[in-house]
């Protein structure tokens, strides 16, 4: 038996990058406390969602991997509890940068995930700020098992789940920025946790998602164009087992920690017994890549 116990950190992110680090860093030794071999935060947990506007000056939010503070506070804790943390941070690499998430393991940084997909919406202006990554699909071999981390707007590919499962993963993550939707009015909730409920049911392998909750709000300024806007993340962080049920999920409003445990050995024998991976057929498949 190769067991694991996986949690998921939702959280408000306000002003202060400090107390947000700090938030973090509490919640991380919560869930290691409680036995977690796997800790999971939300995406760009360091500060508000910056992408809800475009100013110039928010590029100096990026940082080499090295040097990034999140990175820097975690990577010790890692050590310390004997846990695997994945950071999502604003990454700088020379003139590029990248919405990125580092895999810490044991006080080692395994390395570095790029988002591949950047979403460009009404206040998800993602666009401005990151490049689309040149990392590919990349799959961590873990001191629990091999682990597939993508980055929110990631979660919506089929493709994604597809390639980290065939590049060897046992458990899907991602970290998340998703709430509200003032243009189109929609409550994407429920369709947002189904989509990665498939990617679970379709490769018979959990996904667990963070996501932050709570209201931020941009105040019309030069820098920002005159532009005023809120954004309510909706939280509704969850994880699901390897057949898309959803076996542990939070609220809308209220921080916390979520908890799962899973069976590794158990899960690949479920993959095995189900044989779609032996019954994929990628010479029909030409046109997906088109």
């Amino acid at each position: 038996m190769r067991k694991i116990k996986i949690a998921c950190v939702q959280m408000q992110c306000v002003n202060n990058r400090e107390t947000n680090i700090e938030k973090a860093v509490n919640f991380i030794k919560q869930a290691a406390e409680n036995g977690a071999n796997v800790i999971l935060l939300p995406e760009l947990f360091e500060r508000p969602y910056f992408c809800q506007e475009r100013r110039y000056e928010y590029y100096g939010f990026a940082e080499q991997t090295e040097k990034n503070a999140a990175i820097s506070a975690l990577l010790p804790l890692s050590k310390q509890y004997k846990a695997v943390i994945p950071v999502s941070f604003y990454e700088k690499e020379g003139n590029v940068l990248y919405n990125s998430v580092a895999v810490l393991d044991c006080g080692k940084n395994l390395g570095v995930y790029r988002k591949t997909h950047i979403p460009d919406d009404h206040y998800y202006q993602e666009k401005f700020y990151f490049t689309s990554g040149n990392t590919g699909f990349k799959t961590f071999k873990t001191s629990y098992g091999v682990l597939g981390v993508g980055i929110c707007w990631d979660q919506w590919f089929a493709e994604t789940a597809r390639c980290l499962a065939l590049n060897g993963a046992e458990i899907l993550f991602f970290p998340t920025a998703i709430g509200s939707e003032p243009i189109l009015g929609a409550d994407s909730v429920k369709h947002w946790q189904r989509v990665m409920q498939g990617h679970a049911a379709t490769n018979l392998m959990p996904v667990a998602a963070a996501n932050r909750i709570g209201k931020e709000e941009v105040l019309p300024c030069a820098e920002n164009g005159g532009q005023s806007s809120s954004l309510t993340f909706y939280g509704s962080s969850f994880i699901c087992d390897n057949t898309g049920e959803i076996v542990s999920e939070a609220g809308r409003e209220e921080e916390g920690i979520l908890y799962a445990e899973f069976d590794l050995d158990e899960l690949e024998q479920a993959r095995l017994e189900w044989g779609l991976f032996r019954d994929r057929r990628p010479e029909a498949y030409k046109k997906i890549v088109k």
